[in-house]
């Protein structure tokens, strides 16, 4: 067996090395792959952002979906509207039946701050595509079924983003990924990337 090592730089200034027999050489990155990846990198901060805004106007109440006097700050349940009226559809009666609990709302606020900061920041981002994920799908079961169409809507297919999110490792680019990743508490619990 021989212990050759060959070196080669790409255009991206990637760096593929080989040493002895069996190993194969990174690959060298398109144009197009690093398009895809910087649109994955703002999808997951628009997203992240969408999370975010939603948490931050339930919060101040700032005139856009919640008026300054129905804000968490001001006393208001953040899921109780929706639970109590928008709900429809087969599950309707257990969504409603959760309408004003402080442990939904704190839960939903949480999740909606804990998702958005994670996106926009690319920190987290497969653990934060789990949880908008089970948000979303919640939010969905609650309207069932949608009303332009038999049953996909833009719930479905935000999950279907964060799910390309997650397993293309967006938040390495436009984000803190790669950092985050290189944590010794990530190192040592990967469910945490």
């Amino acid at each position: 067996m021989s212990n050759i090592s060959a070196s080669s730089r790409g255009r991206d200034g990637v760096t593929a090395t080989t040493a002895g027999t069996g190993t194969v050489p990174a690959a060298v990155e398109t144009s197009s792959g690093r398009a895809a990846r910087y649109v994955a990198g703002a999808l997951r901060i628009g997203l992240g952002w969408i999370f975010l805004w939603a948490f931050l106007d339930k919060l101040f109440g700032l005139g856009f979906a919640t008026e300054k006097e129905a804000s968490w700050l001001e006393g208001a349940s953040p899921t109780e509207g929706y639970l109590s009226f928008a709900t429809k559809g087969p599950f309707a009666d257990a969504f409603q039946s959760l309408a004003g609990y402080a442990i939904v709302d704190w839960l939903f606020m949480l999740g909606l701050a804990a998702v958005g900061i994670a996106l926009v920041a690319g920190v987290g981002v497969r653990l934060a595509a789990v949880a908008g994920s089970v948000m979303l799908f919640l939010m969905w079961l609650a309207a069932l079924w949608p009303e332009n169409n038999p049953f996909l809507d833009d719930h479905l297919i935000y999950i279907g983003v964060l799910a390309l999110l997650a397993l293309t490792n967006a938040g390495r680019t436009l984000g803190l990924g790669t950092w985050w990743e290189s944590l010794p508490l990530v190192q040592r619990h990967r469910w945490l990337v």
